[in-house]
């Protein structure tokens, strides 16, 4: 996106810089790097950086309306509601395409946003690495608002743990170790002193819950959620789990709820140049003359499961629970950043953190992906380079 530094990094570019690269993050945790990382971070100038930031503080706006929790109340599936929740989430995250406006400029435009975690540990690790991998200039930072590594896993640590001790505190996943994302919870119990639990291993009585701490039956008080209940339900042989949904005397960081308050369905109320215009189908007056510039997405899926690209009538018909569904203007990515095999996509995810005491969440952190197939991910790019997650540079305001 810079030009200057596209071409000086693709220039220094070699095979062996990026495998010497690679050797070092995969020795940080080895064993446990179990999705591809890009061969190249994305180096974003001030001004796409602060759309990116305005359209946030915007969505924030809406997030911290005294009639959003009503709004989204039909967000939340009933059988996964989940008692004791709080009044905010500790973590959002955005992802904002690299996109091509009418213009041919280029803009960020929302694809996603999700009150709910990501790599928050392992970026913090993984950007220090590319920083050096990558030659990184003095004036650009992985970091937003002056955060450093340091002050990052700091607010990180105090958010999760606070003033709990570490052992009552527990990152929750469904076998975590079948997990892509592993490494993080791996760096996540490096920087918390927390253990993560799998919810086959949990353990409740009354309204209590524990985990076996190395053969010390441990109380849990606080419960860092890395749980998605949409993929837990596809889950098949279980057997006698905990019953989330019942009220137990935890914390939880964030609370499960959050994740579909702050979702898909919140996109329909906002409005923003860099938010694409949404709607939900069954509020939808008539359907658009030109289906071929939306986007069909149920609202409850993960990782991109079900979404129609080029969306025709029959599919719109097809739609048997239309208030499940939105309809959101197709954004065009822009194939900005030059590779030695053309060019790649980009996606920017937008790390941000909520303390108590904050009467809003700040912007600290990013992952970035890049993408030479229709979508993100990682079944649109098999057998390609290039492509995969890495990190955002941004420079300085």
């Amino acid at each position: 996106m810079i030009k200057d530094l596209r071409q000086r990094f693709n220039k220094a570019f070699t095979k062996e810089k990026y495998e010497a690269y690679m050797a070092k993050l995969e020795a940080l945790h080895p064993g446990t790097l179990d999705f591809r990382n890009a061969e190249t971070p994305i180096f974003v100038p001030k001004d796409f950086t602060q759309k990116m930031l305005g359209a946030c503080e915007d969505i924030i706006d809406v997030i911290v309306h005294p009639k959003f929790i009503e709004l989204t109340d039909r967000g939340i599936p009933a059988n996964v509601n989940v008692p004791g929740e709080n009044s905010h989430p500790e973590f959002v995250v955005f992802d904002f395409g690299i996109c091509e406006n009418e213009k041919g400029g280029l803009e960020p435009q929302l694809i996603e946003m999700q009150g709910f975690p990501t790599l928050f540990a392992f970026q913090a690790f993984h950007s220090e690495l590319t920083a050096e991998y990558a030659d990184l200039p003095d004036n650009f930072s992985p970091y937003l608002n002056g955060y450093t590594k340091e002050s990052y896993l700091e607010v990180l640590k105090d958010i999760i743990v606070g003033d709990l001790n570490p052992q009552n505190v527990i990152l929750l996943e469904i076998f975590p170790e079948q997990q892509k994302t592993r490494i993080d919870f791996y760096f996540t119990e490096q920087v918390l002193g927390i253990k993560t639990v799998c919810l086959t291993k949990l353990i409740a009585e009354g309204k209590k819950l524990y985990y076996d701490n190395n053969g010390v039956k441990t109380e849990v008080k606080r419960i860092y959620n890395r749980l998605i209940f949409d993929d837990l339900q596809k889950q098949e042989g279980l057997g006698d789990i905990v019953d989330l949904t019942k009220e137990y005397e935890v914390e939880w960081v964030p609370h499960p709820n959050w994740f579909y308050r702050i979702s898909k369905f919140t996109l329909p109320f906002i409005h923003n140049p860099y938010v694409p215009k949404t709607y939900f189908l069954n509020e939808l007056k008539q359907v658009p003359a030109d289906l071929e510039n939306y986007v069909l997405k149920p609202l409850f899926s993960f990782a991109g499961m079900g979404v129609v690209i080029d969306v025709t009538q029959a599919d719109i018909d097809a739609v048997k629970d239309p208030e499940n569904w939105i309809l959101q203007s197709k954004v065009k990515y822009a194939d900005v950043i030059e590779t030695p095999d053309g060019p790649a996509k980009g996606e920017i995810r937008l790390f941000y953190f909520w303390k108590k005491d904050w009467p809003r969440p700040i912007g600290v952190h990013n992952l970035a992906r890049l993408s030479k197939g229709k979508m993100i991910g990682t079944r649109y790019n098999k057998n390609k380079e290039w492509v995969g997650g890495n990190v955002a540079f941004f420079e300085n305001p």
